[in-house]
C-alpha cells in the first residue's frame, strides 16, 4: 500500500459533502450556544491569495471546526473587500472594467479558499462592489449627512501630475529623490484638494471612555489613547498687527504664554500669502514649493534640523500686548489644531532649536530653581519643559504652573482673545478619492438659492454643507433613499484629471441631472417644479464598505435594512 494521502480523493469527496449537507451553515436564532469568528475579509487582487491569507484563516478554521464539534451554532462567513485602487490602476493600464477583473478575481480565491479546505457559510457571502451592499453604505453615509456629521473641507494631499490622480499614503515612497509615486515613480508633492470628511472626533471621548471596557493588554489601550491623545489647554487669539486678522492657536501651556516670542504657521496656512511682507514674497514661495515634498512623518521628526521663513510680519502677543514675528515652517502641521503654534522655545525643544538657528529671542517664563543646564551668560542650553513657579511673567511671578493656567485662560477671557479647550491628535476621517472605483456619494450639489426651495428631510440637521463646483459655490443635498442604490455608470476611461479630478467628472449623462424641490424625485428633463443639479465626482475610500461588513454578514439578503434588530440582537 502507498503510504501517500490521497488528498485529491479525499478532500473533494468531503468539501462537497459539507456543501451540500450545509455542515458548516450558520442558522439564525437557533436556541444552543452561538458563536461568531469574523475574519478579515480579502482584497481579491488578480495575484490570488498570498500566504498572509491561510496563515489566518486556518487558524479561525479550526476554531470554527472545534466549536462546531462541541455543539455551537457558528457564524463564520467570508467575502470581498473589492472596491479601491489596484483594480482600478489595472484597468488603466488594460482597458479591462473593475467589474469584470473583480468578478475574475473573486471566482479565483473563492477556488482556492476551497481548494485549501476552508469551511464558511456561503450563504452570507457578501462583495462590497455589489449594488445591494454598497446600497446601505450610502444609506449609512445619508444619515451621517444628516446629523452633520460629514462636511466638506480642502484638505493637503498626495497628488501626483504625471498620472494625474490623488495617492494614499502607502502609494508614495520616500526616496533619496524626494518623494515619488509607487506606481511608476513619478515626482508627487503636496496640493489642496476638496474631500469629504467624517467628524469621528466628535465621538473622541466616547472612544477614551470605551477603553475601559474592553479586555484588550494595557499597553495597547495606551496605544490607543495616545493615538486619540486628548489634551487641555486653551485656544489663543493673536491680532496680527495693524489689522484685525487673528490667528488662532491651541496650547497645553497657557501658563507660558509670556515666554511666546515668535508665531510659527504651516506653509499650508490660509494666512501665509496675506500676511508676506512684499520683500520675503520669492523666499516664501519656495519655500512653500520644498515643503510639498515632505510626508507629515517626515516633517514631524523631533532631531530633524529646523528650516522655515519669516513672513515680514507680527503678530501681538495678547497677555503683553508685545509684538513677535510670524515665520512659516515645516515643523507646524496644518493637519493638527489651527495649524499654528505660538512658539516658547525656553520651554519647548522643537521651539528651542528653531530660536537658536535663527537667533530669535529665548525667554525663560518658568523657574528652574537651578536644576536646568546653562551657558556661562545664564542661557539656557535646552528647553525646561517641566512645571514650576513663573518668574519673567507680570503679576503671575511666583504662581506655579498649575494655578497660571487657569489664571492665564480668565485673563484671556477677560479680553476676549482666548478660552479654555480640549483638542486631540485623532484626526477627521478623510472620506473620499478622487477615483472611479469606489461608492459614489448618495449627494447632489444645488445652488445656494435652489438650496433654500429643498424640501428639509435632504438636508443636514447641522450647518449646510458648501463647496466650490466648477468656480461656483454649491450647497449639498442627498438623493432621496428610495433611489437607492446609486450606481457607478459605466465609462471607459478611467484616468483622473490633470486638476485631480476624478474621472466621473467626465460622465456627463450621469453627471447632470434636476431634482423636484418637494418630493426629492431625480429626473434627466426639466419640469416647473425642478431645479439642475449636478452629482457628485469623488467617490468614497475602499474602507467604507469594510468598516461595517461584520453587521451585514448577520443578515446579507435583507433588502429592507442593513441588518435586522432581530438579527444583531441574537449574533
Amino acid at each position: 500500500m502507498s503510504n501517500e494521502y490521497p488528498f485529491i480523493e479525499i478532500e473533494s469527496k468531503w468539501q462537497k459533502y459539507w456543501n451540500i449537507n450545509k455542515i458548516f451553515s450558520a442558522h439564525d436564532f437557533k436556541a444552543k450556544q452561538k458563536f461568531y469568528i469574523l475574519d478579515m475579509f480579502p482584497y481579491p487582487s488578480g495575484a490570488g491569495l498570498h500566504i498572509g491569507h491561510p496563515e489566518g484563516y486556518t487558524a479561525s478554521d479550526a476554531l470554527k471546526r472545534y466549536k462546531v464539534s462541541l455543539g455551537y451554532n457558528v457564524l463564520h462567513p467570508m467575502g470581498w473587500d473589492a472596491f479601491g485602487l489596484p483594480t482600478e490602476q489595472y484597468a488603466i493600464k488594460t482597458g479591462k472594467h473593475p467589474a469584470e477583473t473583480t468578478k475574475i478575481n473573486i471566482e479565483r480565491f473563492k477556488e482556492q479558499l476551497s481548494q485549501i479546505g476552508l469551511c464558511y457559510d456561503w450563504d452570507r457571502e457578501i462583495n462590497t462592489t455589489d449594488p445591494n451592499y454598497y446600497k446601505w453604505t450610502q444609506w449609512i453615509f445619508i444619515q451621517l449627512f444628516k446629523k452633520g456629521l460629514a462636511y466638506v473641507e480642502e484638505k493637503p494631499v498626495w497628488f501626483c501630475p504625471e498620472l494625474g490622480t490623488v495617492l494614499a499614503n502607502e502609494e508614495v515612497l520616500q526616496t533619496s529623490e524626494g518623494p515619488r509615486s509607487e506606481r511608476g515613480s513619478h515626482p508627487v508633492e503636496r496640493r489642496p484638494i476638496r474631500q469629504w470628511v467624517l467628524r469621528i472626533t466628535d465621538f473622541a471621548d466616547k472612544l477614551l471612555e470605551g477603553l475601559d471596557h474592553l479586555d484588550w493588554p494595557d499597553s495597547t489601550k495606551r496605544l490607543q489613547a495616545n493615538w486619540i491623545g486628548r489634551s487641555e489647554g486653551a485656544s489663543v487669539n493673536f491680532r496680527v498687527e495693524n489689522s484685525d486678522k487673528l490667528i488662532n492657536v491651541f496650547t497645553t501651556r497657557p501658563d507660558t504664554l509670556y515666554g511666546a516670542t515668535y508665531m510659527v504657521l504651516a506653509p499650508e496656512h490660509p494666512l501665509v500669502s496675506e500676511l508676506t511682507s512684499v520683500d520675503q514674497k520669492e523666499k516664501v514661495k519656495a519655500y512653500i514649493e520644498q515643503a510639498k515634498v515632505k510626508s507629515d512623518l517626515e516633517r514631524a521628526e523631533l532631531n530633524k534640523d529646523k528650516t522655515g521663513v519669516a513672513l515680514g510680519s507680527y503678530a501681538i502677543n495678547p497677555i503683553n500686548n508685545e509684538p513677535i514675528p510670524i515665520w512659516i515652517s515645516d515643523y507646524v502641521l496644518i493637519s493638527y489644531g489651527s495649524g499654528a503654534i505660538m512658539a516658547v522655545p525656553a520651554h519647548d525643544e522643537r521651539d528651542f532649536e528653531f530660536a537658536k538657528k535663527f537667533n530669535i529671542e529665548i525667554k525663560q517664563v518658568i523657574d528652574d530653581n537651578g536644576s536646568a543646564e546653562k551657558d556661562t551668560h545664564g542661557n539656557l542650553c535646552s528647553a525646561y519643559t517641566k512645571s514650576g513657579n513663573l518668574i519673567n511673567s507680570g503679576d503671575l511671578n511666583g504662581c506655579n504652573s498649575d494655578e497660571a493656567k487657569a489664571l492665564v485662560i480668565g485673563e484671556l477671557i477677560k479680553s476676549n482673545a482666548g478660552k479654555s479647550k480640549v483638542n486631540y491628535k485623532l484626526r477627521d476621517w478623510l472620506f473620499s478619492r478622487q477615483r472611479y472605483w469606489g461608492e459614489p456619494f448618495p449627494i447632489l450639489w444645488v445652488s445656494p438659492i435652489d438650496y433654500e426651495k429643498i424640501d428639509e428631510s435632504f438636508k443636514p440637521d447641522g450647518d449646510k454643507v458648501e463647496a466650490l463646483i466648477n468656480g461656483n459655490i454649491c450647497c449639498a443635498i442627498t438623493i432621496p433613499e428610495s433611489d437607492l442604490p446609486l450606481k457607478l455608470p459605466s465609462i471607459s476611461d478611467y484616468t483622473p484629471s490633470p486638476d485631480g479630478q476624478s474621472p466621473l467628472s467626465n460622465a456627463s449623462d450621469w453627471l447632470n441631472v434636476y431634482i423636484d424641490i418637494k418630493s426629492g424625485e431625480i429626473v434627466k428633463n426639466p419640469t416647473s417644479t425642478s431645479i439642475s443639479a449636478s452629482r457628485e465626482t469623488n467617490t468614497m475610500p475602499q474602507w467604507a464598505g469594510s468598516c461595517w461588513y461584520y453587521l451585514r454578514f448577520l443578515d446579507p439578503n435583507n433588502h429592507v435594512e442593513f441588518a435586522s434588530e432581530d438579527s444583531i440582537k441574537y449574533w
